[in-house]
């Protein structure tokens, strides 16, 4: 790990570790340059001392920094400091795909169309600008805060894939195309392949692919036919998985041609789910099987890292594959935790190989001993050779030995000299092929300054005289233009553009963009991010070394809000205006809070805003009254009913009388004094009069009833 504080490309400040790979280390870091928060990724041990990696990495890397589009994470630079190879890149706060969908297990149709549709408008840019990513998969999108998805570590993956397949196989062979996984070849249709299984996952939870091993997956890639996603989540969209089925397709020919195809089919699915716009050639719309042989199931394992010498015993891939169940390296990213900026001693990586099977595979080397001997002999034999080789070339390129016609021999006199060339005036190229042809070289790096003669980019110095005499192999001190001393420009005019368009034109009108220095400053009248104005100013003449200020406009000032939960209305109100602040919209809510203390607020404290903002705030009313109970509809229901009732709503039955009603039923209520549906108090009376039914027509009959 590269400790905080460290300064890379006397730059980039780096700050706490955000992330980690198979690949790299990432870091927050703040660009002292443009005073903004980046990433910084740095290269792992293992891929800096690989020279060839570096290269390819390098170049890929800056290939991307061309690539600028808001769905995609954006390169700002490339570099080495003292061994360090890292990409400054774009700082998106946020989780990436992966995780999100392993927080909500499957994504809806809709949201899965609307994450596609940028995941492949970032992806199609790039092939606009024949980028292929070869590493498309939920982890390498990352979805911000604000809901935007953006597509991260374009030009990375070609680099890695030449380096070693523990980086691009192993860890995303759930993604990889057939072709691919056959014979590491990827165009446009490999990434129209790895999306569609993305979007496979989005749509289900789960890859359609998986196994113990990488080998394993791989083939299944090659030979077995995806599970269309409806049988995992029944009644999704018809075109949706259609259009899954056709990304996924095992011939490319049959997948869409390109990602602007796919983003008018996505776009298409969302107002017609279930419409039979997907055109997929194969006749069982899943697209044709094409099988691995067993030289490509032989080169796939070796990509990955295994022994094949036993593989011709084994028919069956499958186990084949069991044999070496469970021994793929582990690249977990914690393991580089020992690698830091100050510790960089080597450290010997144990080699990890298969285990090999306790069971017999034909004759082996102790049914053998004459083999052993002879293989021991050869390697003694190849060992030699090796030495020799490697010596004679040293001796060679060191002038140690010499040709002549006595044959090879030591050269033990003075090395030959030869004039010094005047590169001076040459472009960098010309000066070195000047140079070899002399049989010189050059030290590098080489030195930059500014020259009262020749131009920029031409070479304006050199540590030896021309005509000098120098040995041969001697390396040569040049130094570059970088231009003419005192050269005069017109100031160009770079008011209200944004930071980095105004750099870039300060840039080509032949400023140096170390001479270039930002300001914030509050400003009523020009947008926040915007440039104000320049010192020297627009129109003027200067100079290219100037030294020129950039006023970026930070609007109106930002100030802290401060916390109002708690505190009184008026209170808040003036605390708010002591800040620089406005009250917005005052409302009143039920609280076990004191009335008039402010219990919510628009803005969470602490949130840096424009002055002048209005904050929201919610002012407590006091707990909540008691509800009143209600005499409740008793006329006609029994007296032990309507006793219950009444208890029930806090209320206390009293019999005011009984008497002969021909419509009411005996026992059953009459009337209600308070009258049913009043709103009384807790623990009020009401009185009922009960029904002894009908008064009886006999003179016999009971006379008990109070009623006339």
């Amino acid at each position: 790990m590269i400790k905080e504080g460290v300064v890379l490309g006397k730059r980039y400040v780096i700050g706490e570790r955000i992330g980690a790979g198979g690949m790299a280390d990432v870091y927050r870091a703040m660009d002292q340059k443009l005073n903004r928060y980046v990433a910084v990724k740095v290269l792992k041990r293992e891929f800096r001392e690989d020279e060839t990696f570096v290269r390819k990495f390098q170049s890929e890397a800056q290939s991307a920094a061309g690539l600028m589009h808001p769905n995609v994470v954006n390169v700002y630079d490339v570099g080495v400091d003292r061994g360090l190879y890292y990409i400054v890149m774009e700082l998106v706060e946020g989780i990436t795909l992966k995780e999100y969908i392993e927080k909500k297990g499957r994504l809806s149709a809709k949201e899965v169309i609307s994450i596609a549709i940028q995941i492949c408008a970032g992806i199609d840019a790039a092939h606009q600008k024949q980028i292929i990513h070869r590493d498309i998969k939920p982890q390498n999108v990352i979805i911000s805060k604000e809901g935007k998805v953006k597509v991260t570590d374009f030009g990375i993956a070609k680099a890695a894939t030449s380096h070693t397949v523990t980086t691009n196989v192993l860890g995303s062979v759930h993604y990889t195309s057939p072709e691919q996984a056959r014979g590491g070849f990827s165009d446009v249709k490999s990434d129209i392949y790895s999306t569609g299984i993305t979007l496979y996952e989005m749509v289900t939870g789960q890859v359609p692919f998986d196994g113990d091993s990488a080998v394993a997956v791989a083939v299944k890639h090659l030979n077995e036919q995806i599970v269309p996603p409806s049988a995992l989540v029944p009644g999704m969209p018809y075109s949706l998985e259609q259009i899954i089925l056709k990304c996924t397709q095992k011939n490319p020919d049959l997948r869409y041609p390109n990602m602007t195809a796919l983003i008018a089919d996505l776009k298409r699915s969302l107002v017609d789910p279930n419409g039979r716009f997907v055109s997929i050639s194969s006749a069982d719309g899943m697209g044709s099987t094409t099988m691995a042989s067993q030289e490509e199931l032989d080169r796939i394992r070796r990509r990955a890292g295994y022994d094949t010498s036993y593989a011709e015993e084994y028919d069956d891939a499958e186990e084949y594959d069991d044999e070496y169940d469970g021994e793929e390296e582990d690249y977990d990213a914690g393991a580089y935790e020992t690698d830091s900026y100050e510790d960089d001693e080597d450290e010997e990586d144990d080699e990890v190989r298969p285990a090999r099977s306790g069971r017999s595979r034909g004759k082996s080397d102790e049914m053998n001993p004459g083999m052993n001997k002879i293989m021991k002999i050869l390697t003694a034999v190849v060992a030699v050779l090796i030495i020799f080789v490697v010596l004679f070339m040293v001796g060679k390129a060191t002038g140690l030995l010499k040709f002549g016609g006595s044959g090879i021999g030591i050269d033990k006199t003075e090395e030959d000299t030869v004039k010094m060339p005047n590169v001076c005036g040459k472009t960098k190229e010309e000066a070195i092929k000047l140079l070899n042809e002399k049989g010189l070289g050059y030290k590098t790096p080489i030195k930059e300054a500014e020259s009262k003669e020749y131009k920029e980019g031409l070479i304006c110095e050199q540590d030896v005289a021309p005509g000098e005499k120098v040995k041969k192999n001697t390396r040569i001190q040049l130094t570059i233009s970088t231009g003419l001393i005192g050269e005069k420009i017109t100031m160009p005019d770079v008011s209200n553009m944004t930071e980095d368009d105004a750099v870039k034109a300060l840039v080509e009108k032949g400023i140096k963009e170390s001479n270039i220095t930002p300001q914030l400053v509050e400003d009523d009248n020009v947008d926040n991010g915007k440039v104000i104005k320049t010192s020297p100013e627009a129109n003027t003449e200067t100079t290219k070394d100037a030294k020129v200020t950039l006023y970026i406009s930070k609007g109106k000032g930002q100030v802290e809000v401060p916390s109002l939960v708690g505190k009184k209305q008026d209170a808040a109100v003036q605390l708010l205006t002591n800040n620089q602040l406005q009250v917005g919209n005052v409302t009143e809510e039920y609280s076990d809070k004191p009335a008039g203390e402010v219990i919510a607020q628009g803005i969470n404290n602490g949130t840096k805003v424009d002055k002048g903002t209005s904050v929201d705030i919610v002012v407590s009313k006091g707990e909540r009254p008691k509800a009143k109970p209600t005499v409740p509809y008793i006329i006609g229901n029994s007296e032990a009913n309507v006793r219950n009732l009444l208890t029930n709503a806090g209320l206390v039955m009293e019999v005011g009388d009984r008497v002969y009603n021909d419509e009411i039923q005996a026992g059953c209520i009459i009337s209600s004094n308070p009258p049913e549906g009043t709103e009384v108090e807790e623990g009020s009376t009401v009185t009922v009069i009960i029904s002894n039914g009908p008064r009886p027509s006999s003179p016999d009959a009971d006379d008990s009833g109070s009623g006339n």
